[in-house]
């Protein structure tokens, strides 16, 4: 009866597998079979800039570069494509936190955006949604210094997400 079950499951989930990978584009990634170069890296941050305000989205802006261009750097090249790092949301849990593993407060910080592709004549080879989590562990000296508190959430998160573009872009 076990097996059975097993099998059955199996079964279901290869199937469900099968019909979510049917709608799937494959050419919309490239990969790193294709030769995918990035030559340029940018970042946008005005949908943060409209929603927070600065200097959460100034802060943004500092960090996300500098974190792509170190996660890009084994897949850039001069004249290679530009990735457009557009960031559509932030959201930064409560400072407070919450029981979390161990009995440790702790709290999950979001950054939300998308990879926009662009080939060497400007036309857009890819645009893949991302979303990054960060946990934040609340700390007392963070009460006395709320805005560098802040910042180091953002950057945290912003390193967060450059690790993923690699893998999404599927270099």
């Amino acid at each position: 009866m076990m097996s059975a079950f097993a099998v059955t499951r199996r079964a279901a989930l290869l199937a469900l597998g099968a019909v979510a990978l049917q709608g799937c584009d494959a050419t919309a990634v490239p990969t790193a079979a294709s030769g995918a170069r990035i030559g340029a890296i940018k970042v946008d941050v005005s949908p943060i800039r409209a929603s927070m305000g600065d200097p959460v989205a100034a802060w943004l802006e500092q960090a996300l570069p500098r974190a792509l261009a170190q996660a890009l750097a084994p897949y850039m090249a001069p004249g290679g494509d530009t990735l457009v790092a557009r960031i559509d949301y932030l959201y930064l849990g409560s400072s407070s936190g919450g029981p979390g593993f161990g009995g440790f407060n702790q709290t999950q910080d979001t950054l939300v955006g998308a990879l926009i592709l662009k080939g060497p004549r400007g036309g857009t080879i890819a645009n893949v949604p991302l979303r990054a989590i960060n946990s934040y562990f609340p700390m007392a000296v963070d009460q006395a210094l709320p805005e560098r508190a802040f910042q180091g959430r953002v950057t945290a998160l912003a390193r967060a997400f450059a690790g993923w573009v690699p893998r999404q872009l599927g270099l």
